[in-house]
């Protein structure tokens, strides 16, 4: 089978410091070899990774959460990292970026920690998901539906575990990304459309 072409195509990443380096850097690079333009976006210049257990690069950001729109981009992607995520999770912008993502159908793939920003939005609630296991009870609370699977995909929301599952997660980002919209998803309503 050969891998879809998704020339013409923006994704956006969103991140803070502190991202799990290869969660970002190897899905950034499976999606541009497959023709996809990508932008890292976030509130700083420049965001730096952590690696296993130590800071390590830092990637140039070619966007501000706050001087962009989900309308200019094709899909979203979410990195994980302890950090990242629970940073994310408390700056209204990212939740709304992710927000509307998810209210228009489009593709959004979240690895690792990254789920945990998704529960921010509220719209999750009945989705089956995965993620590192030590956010289970967060998703389950959240009202999502958790397996223990490398790659879990519920009508364009993509999740998966851990680094470990990054070649199939990135094989299907890859796909359903390139499907676009997807109208059959379930219509999500946000619970908090206040601040």
């Amino acid at each position: 089978m050969t891998t879809p072409n998704l020339s013409g195509k923006k994704v956006a990443i969103i991140t803070e410091h502190g991202f799990e380096e290869v969660e970002l850097t190897s899905p950034k690079k499976a999606l541009e070899e497959a023709g996809a333009t990508v932008h890292i976006i976030s509130t700083h210049d420049s965001v730096k990774a952590w690696d296993t257990d130590h800071w390590s690069i830092e990637l140039p950001v070619d966007a501000q959460i706050d001087q962009v729109s989900s309308d200019d981009y094709d899909a979203l992607l979410i990195p994980g990292g302890v950090l990242n995520p629970d940073k994310m999770r408390t700056q209204r912008p990212f939740i709304s970026f992710a927000e509307e993502f998810l209210e228009a159908g489009k593709p959004v793939a979240a690895i690792c920690h990254g789920p945990q920003l998704l529960i921010e939005t509220g719209l999750i609630k009945g989705k089956e998901m995965t993620s590192y296991p030590s956010l289970k009870t967060d998703l389950t609370n959240a009202g999502v539906y958790w397996v223990d699977k490398e790659v879990v995909t519920d009508n364009g929301l993509i999740t998966s575990r851990s680094p470990e599952d990054l070649p199939a997660f990135n094989k299907k980002i890859i796909e359903e990304f390139a499907e676009g919209v997807h109208k059959t998803r379930n219509a999500f309503s946000s619970t908090d459309v206040a601040n």
